[in-house]
């Protein structure tokens, strides 16, 4: 009876811990940690020879077996290059940490903050309804970019969300586009359903949504998931809308 092959269990690694100033490869510095979830941790590392600033994710081994997470997300940036709220790709690399490859991606630097600290920086930590609509525009117009290359976001909330810059529009980026799985009508019924919870939010929830206009509530629909994808089939529906709708 022929014996079952043992698989080799991945190094685990419960953060990097990567300080500033630590060069590594002999080619990237660390200027600063940005944050970290399940798959790694993203670093702001500067290029020691072009002194160029970039974005740095750092996959946890056993969270990237045979690359697969790596090659996904990269491949997935790559798809989607010509949107511009998705944050560009550049490049793969590995260092050795602790004996051990890891693979990193680097990919552009964006400046700004999450949407979810801009709004606690508004009046009242909400937005006019002139503002949010803009804000709303300005999200459905790059959602519907993803969406026309068959591709979708799966996880759009504030906090994955960066302000570049805003006045009477707004310059977003999206953050963490992991969500996994073949894209599907649901997976972009899904992106068009978070949109309306962020414009609802950025009007200040439900404390506020008793003295909204009809006009914002009919976009809202009350957070009815049934309701706002009858309204909004598409998010290309939901834009034609919103720049083509009415005040009373």
């Amino acid at each position: 009876m022929k014996k079952k092959k043992q698989q080799k269990k991945l190094p685990y690694i419960k953060s990097f811990d990567f300080r500033p100033g630590r060069i590594l490869a002999r080619k990237y510095e660390i200027i600063s940690q940005l944050g970290a979830g399940w798959e790694g941790e993203v670093y702001l590392i500067r290029e020691c020879m072009t002194g160029i600033e970039k974005t740095a994710k750092f996959f946890f081994p056993d969270r990237n077996v045979n690359d697969k997470s790596a090659k996904f997300y990269a491949k997935k940036l790559h798809k989607l290059r010509q949107c511009g709220i998705v944050v560009q790709y550049h490049s793969q690399d590995t260092i050795i940490f602790r004996g051990i490859p890891i693979t990193f991606l680097l990919s552009e630097f964006i400046e700004g903050e999450q949407l979810s600290e801009f709004l606690t920086r508004q009046r009242g930590k909400r937005l006019t309804p002139f503002q949010a609509l803009h804000l709303l525009h300005a999200l459905v117009c790059g959602i519907e970019c993803i969406h026309r290359k068959n591709d979708y976001h799966g996880d759009l909330h504030t906090d994955n969300i960066i302000v570049q810059r805003f006045g009477l529009g707004f310059d977003l980026k999206l953050l963490d586009m992991f969500h996994w799985g073949a894209p599907s009508p649901e997976h972009r019924h899904d992106d068009i359903v978070d949109i309306i919870h962020i414009f609802y939010f950025a009007l200040g929830g439900q404390k506020h949504y008793a003295s909204q206009s009809s006009e914002i509530k009919h976009i809202c629909c009350g957070l009815k998931r049934t309701l706002i994808l009858k309204k909004f089939r598409t998010v290309t529906r939901l834009r034609q809308y919103i720049e083509t709708m009415q005040w009373s």
